[in-house]
């Protein structure tokens, strides 16, 4: 298998987590997609990463759907229950966490333009997103050791993610100031081995 994924993109970071989590054997292929010469639409006609290519040619895509191919793949370290209603639980984690992410990464995109083609009023509704998104996520957890309560996750991997990827654009939000439940999950989650060596390189 290969895994096409640019070392900042926190889609990828969730996949790359994944990976290292089940000890799968994966090539590592460096694409960004904003390159000129970028190769990633050979795989996704969406130009848009993480992209897994099996060893048969198939290219899987997105994240979501890679993690959860990736846990189906390899019996080490199930990270998606098999009860469907926690299985459930847990995507809708994922999906609250991605959906952040999003909200953060169109924001990053939006200030990298020219500040007079910005829209105050786009800028103002990500920043929204973001700040309910992680009440949400903070209440959610409580004072829980991981989101799924005693059980580590892919709910876990995706809010971690989410929140490095808040630190890597946005330092200057608070959020372990706002919510110290999160700081100390964040903290647990950075002395993993898998997110130790998927940390993003500084912007």
């Amino acid at each position: 298998m290969k895994l096409i994924a640019s070392l900042t993109s926190p889609y990828a970071r969730k996949v790359r987590v994944v990976i290292a989590e089940k000890h799968i054997e994966c090539e590592l292929q460096i694409d960004v997609p904003w390159d000129a010469d970028t190769h990633v639409p050979d795989y996704n006609p969406l130009g848009k990463i993480p992209v897994l290519v099996l060893d048969d040619g198939t290219p899987l895509y997105d994240s979501r759907v890679i993690v959860e191919y990736l846990d189906l793949a390899s019996p080490v370290h199930n990270l998606l229950p098999k009860d469907a209603r926690s299985r459930i639980a847990v995507k809708r984690w994922e999906a609250l966490a991605d959906g952040i992410t999003d909200a953060a990464a169109t924001l990053h995109l939006e200030k990298k333009r020219p500040e007079s083609q910005q829209s105050p009023a786009w800028i103002t509704r990500q920043e929204q997103k973001i700040t309910r998104g992680l009440t949400a996520i903070s209440r959610d957890l409580g004072e829980n050791a991981w989101c799924m309560a005693d059980n580590y996750s892919l709910a876990d991997i995706a809010v971690g993610c989410m929140l490095g990827y808040l630190d890597l654009r946005f330092s200057h939000i608070n959020w372990r100031e706002m919510h110290p439940n999160l700081a100390r999950l964040s903290a647990k989650l950075k002395d993993r081995s898998s997110f130790k060596s998927t940390m993003p390189p500084a912007s």
